[in-house]
């Protein structure tokens, strides 16, 4: 679970790195004579210096406050994409075949589910429908900037990363912060261990700048685990039910070896992908 939430975390600068150096190419900046930060480094770097007294919080509920924005700053997203889409004479030039989810049933739990996925999915089928095969792993890399509603998404989409980063990291670090002896559990170290970890973010965003692959290798290793692995397991261990072979036994099964080749399979590529892009 750590490691699920230190990629995304890594992934959000990357983002951040690629919107910026879209709306603003040719930037950089000469530190010495023959040291120069330009493009999507320097915007990692800069981003990561505007997040880093985020992580130094310790109250969780100031932290919920800055992250409540990006729930709207989702909803401005689709909103602006499809505006760009329908009415920035960018067009829908290509089918696709959408999922029917009737007749499921409803509690709180599941409508955050629903409506997360239908989100992710609304957003994926846009850029299809607009951009077809040439799409880009951030469909906001495709967007015209010249338009007022392409620059709309692109600017809130930057406020997502930057609200969700100290939420992301804040597990990690009280757990690092919790293996440190009660004499060294200070501000100071507590501190200190914060910045450590958006440095080290910082350094992987920059020397593995692919955020298609990065989310690739997420989704394949760690959320299939967490998802589907580790839930049935659990279920079959706790209720007993792997000690009666009958059709739920079976079907769990199934989803279970399911599950692990499709793993496999998807951190494999993952990771060659990566490897072929260094």
């Amino acid at each position: 679970m750590y490691l699920e939430l230190y990629l995304v975390s890594i992934g959000f600068l990357i983002l951040e790195g690629d919107n910026l150096n879209e709306l603003f190419p040719n930037v950089e900046l000469k530190l010495v004579p023959g040291l120069t930060i330009s493009g999507k480094e320097f915007f990692v770097i800069l981003v990561a210096l505007i997040i880093l007294p985020t992580v130094w919080l310790d109250d969780m509920s100031m932290l919920s406050y800055v992250s409540a924005s990006g729930v709207f700053a989702s909803a401005i997203i689709i909103i602006s994409i499809s505006w760009t889409a329908t009415l920035g004479e960018v067009g829908f030039h290509h089918k696709g075949t959408l999922l029917n989810l009737s007749g499921i049933p409803t509690s709180v739990l599941l409508v955050c589910f629903i409506l997360t996925t239908a989100g992710y999915a609304a957003m994926a089928i846009i850029g299809y429908l607009m951009f077809g095969p040439n799409v880009e792993s951030q469909v906001t890399l495709n967007l015209p900037i010249d338009k007022l509603s392409s620059r709309v998404a692109i600017y809130t989409t930057l406020v997502n990363p930057i609200s969700k980063y100290a939420l992301m990291t804040t597990p990690i670090t009280n757990g690092l912060k919790n293996l440190l002896p009660r004499r060294y559990k200070n501000r100071f170290t507590k501190t200190l261990v914060s910045t450590l970890m958006v440095v080290s973010t910082v350094i992987i965003a920059i020397t593995v700048p692919l955020f298609g692959e990065l989310m690739s290798l997420v989704g394949a290793f760690l959320s299939v685990t967490a998802s589907i692995l580790l839930p049935c397991s659990c279920y079959l261990k706790i209720s007993g039910k792997y000690r009666i072979l009958g059709c739920e036994t079976i079907a769990i099964v199934a989803i279970i070896v399911a599950a692990v080749v499709i793993g496999i399979a998807g951190t494999y590529t993952s990771i060659m992908d990566i490897v072929h892009h260094l």
